[in-house]
């Protein structure tokens, strides 16, 4: 078999199809992260009583403070889905640091609202993964 016979059945065999159906996903959980950033700091600056008053904490920031955050997470979020969805090559990676950055504030967002950040953390975990995975079938693929 020649060599381009190989590489022809490798991006149509069911590799490709995995690092497509991840980029599909990826793309969509990124999209739907951005929309419940928006709408969990859409709700800090209103001022929702949803949230707990976390007294002494070491990462205290104003309720409104959080709010903008994560709003502005939220709209990076928006921009970077859609990025991923497009299947630009610098989504994925931007992908990887929005997950890392929408971690943090809502690990340092925990005592204001406890469950709903580690449901998101946990969304971004598997973002993480998904990206990665992406990236290392594209390798394989022979795409950068």
């Amino acid at each position: 078999m020649s060599d381009l016979a190989e590489r022809q059945a490798i991006v149509e065999g069911p590799r490709a199809a995995w690092a497509g159906g991840l980029t599909l996903f990826a793309g969509i959980v990124v999209v739907m992260l951005g929309v419940l950033e928006f709408l969990q700091g859409f709700s800090a600056v209103r001022r929702d009583d949803v949230f707990v008053r976390a007294p002494d904490y070491v990462y205290e920031f104003d309720l409104t403070t959080w709010g903008w955050i994560h709003m502005l997470i939220g709209v990076i979020a928006l921009i970077i889905g859609g990025a991923v969805l497009t299947t630009q090559k610098s989504g994925l990676v931007a992908g990887i640091v929005l997950a890392v950055l929408s971690a943090v504030s809502n690990f340092l967002f925990i005592p204001q609202s406890p469950w709903w950040s580690l449901v998101l953390i946990g969304l971004n975990v598997a973002l993480i993964w998904a990206f990665c995975e992406v990236m290392r079938e594209n390798r394989a693929l022979g795409s950068p």
